[in-house]
């Protein structure tokens, strides 16, 4: 397994060691005890979780507020999309600021994204599975967007200036009046 680290601190791209010949291809997705040594802290997941997407479809910018902040380690077994997550934490000297990556069946990446930073994606390919482990359930009362376009953050969604999005997420605020992490 690699670890590449990006422009934001905490914020990880994991690449498995893969195994492939011509019957095929095999890596290990999850191994705790190699993950926490390469985030650096110990970590549990909780919950996991399996979306399908269309082509153009952008889910997010999405988090969870204390007590149920939610870690995610996220992946794709189908398809492409396009994979971002924005620091909220005000403290932070990257507040407001979003790194993305293309995770892919392909490419087989995983992205890291602590608690305190929103997340969303937009589907590049026809369609897209995508998987995700969280460090906390899901709790409707703590679920929070931030507005995908909002130019304060500017995200560079990869030319889908009109993408399909939920009504939940076509309402979303912009960063200046979410809620937030201090």
């Amino acid at each position: 397994m690699k670890v590449i680290d990006t422009s934001i601190p905490d914020v990880k791209i994991i690449e498995p060691t893969v195994f492939a010949d011509d019957r095929g291809f095999f890596f290990e997705s999850f191994n705790q005890k190699t993950f926490e040594a390469a985030i650096g802290r110990s970590v549990s997941f909780v919950q996991d979780n399996h979306s399908r997407s269309m082509l153009g479809v952008l889910r997010g910018l999405h988090y969870q507020l204390e007590p149920h902040a939610q870690a995610k380690l996220v992946r794709v077994s189908i398809g492409a999309v396009f994979d971002v997550a924005v620091d909220i934490r005000r403290s932070s000297p990257t507040f407001g600021r979003w790194f993305g990556v293309e995770l892919s069946a392909e490419n087989k990446r995983q992205f890291w994204i602590p608690e305190g930073f929103a997340h969303g994606f937009v589907t590049l390919t026809e369609h897209a599975e995508f998987l995700y482990k969280t460090t906390n359930y899901y709790a409707p009362e703590s679920d929070r967007g931030i507005k995908w376009d909002d130019p304060t953050i500017g995200v560079d969604w990869q030319g889908f200036s009109e993408p399909i999005l939920s009504a939940k997420d076509s309402q979303q605020p912009l960063l200046s009046d979410a809620e937030t992490f201090n």
